[in-house]
């Protein structure tokens, strides 16, 4: 009778269907597949897995940190977990839409996660629109760093290497944004890390619709998580009494309200609405809220 051997442990740096990517702790690639039909493995996951030949097989998937995902509703999209920060990527040009900057920072907020905001092309006239329109962002705590990073990239990459080290940060940002720009400048062979990834798993074509892992340096002190989605933001994985206290201008205002079960609407006594009158809240924000509460309160199959 033989004896199983013993598992080993290991990173998801690459993830397409049952088949991912797991690197070992000696910085080893070795392509694994899940022993089910299905995979809830993500980008980020840490594993235990046994060899099986050449290859893999996922024995468990370890206790995760957080995970950062959406839901509208047809389907629920995972982007990655055990994450450190959010790095949520947005401009002027094109003009960021705010309604899908305030879904990704509810849903990072709900998972734990901290966010930031890069401004990229701030050396262009819409950036000054742009700032404005992040004013809101900045007095509720958010942290903001303004990038140019095609005009100005040697101050770009100091200021985000800054940020980046020693952390995994998933970024997201809409297209026009110049999250590739970000991810050639910050990353040293992007595209070779990707190619190796995508050839491995077979994923070819695949990889510009898929989660991509970038470690920054050889020493391996932070990684830069690359993920699309961001145009379709669903949160129906929140209930809509939950989604105040996530936004954290109205959180400040909920111990004013008369009613514990305030929606924040119509009721009486409203500190989110006597705070939206005194401009602590801004009138985008709070059209904003009532979209997503409106959305949120749909009957949920």
């Amino acid at each position: 009778m033989s004896i199983p051997a013993p598992s080993r442990e290991g990173l998801v740096v690459g993830a397409h269907g049952r088949h991912v990517m797991v690197e070992t702790p000696e910085r080893e690639r070795v392509h694994c597949h899940t022993r089910g039909k299905k995979s809830e493995l993500v980008v980020g996951d840490r594993v235990l897995w046994q060899p099986a030949g050449d290859e893999g097989v996922i024995d468990r998937m370890m206790p995760r940190r957080n995970l950062l995902f959406r839901q509208d509703e047809w389907r629920t999209k995972s982007f990655a977990a055990n994450l450190d920060q959010l790095l949520v990527l947005v401009a002027g040009e094109p003009m960021f839409s705010e309604s899908q900057l305030t879904r990704a920072l509810i849903a990072a907020a709900e998972a734990g996660i901290p966010s930031v905001i890069g401004l990229n092309k701030t050396d262009l006239p819409a950036a000054a629109t742009a700032r404005e329109r992040l004013a809101p962002y900045l007095r509720m705590g958010v942290t903001l760093i303004e990038l140019a990073l095609r005009t100005d990239a040697a101050a770009s990459r100091e200021r985000l290497a800054a940020l980046l080290k020693g952390h995994t940060t998933l970024v997201l940002g809409p297209s026009g944004a110049g999250k590739s720009t970000l991810i050639n400048l910050v990353v040293p062979a992007a595209a070779a890390q990707v190619g190796e990834i995508s050839r491995a798993l077979a994923s070819g074509r695949h990889t510009t619709t898929t989660t991509t892992w970038y470690w920054l340096d050889d020493d391996r002190s932070g990684a830069l998580i690359d993920s699309p989605g961001f145009q379709e933001f669903g949160l129906r994985q929140i209930a809509p009494e939950r989604l105040a206290p996530l936004m954290p201008d109205f959180a400040a205002a909920l111990g004013e309200c008369r009613f514990h079960n305030c929606t924040h609407r119509n009721e009486p006594g409203c500190g989110v609405r006597a705070a939206l009158e005194r401009g602590e809240i801004s009138e985008y924000r709070y059209r904003i809220y009532l979209e997503l509460h409106e959305e949120l309160s749909q009957k949920r199959w």
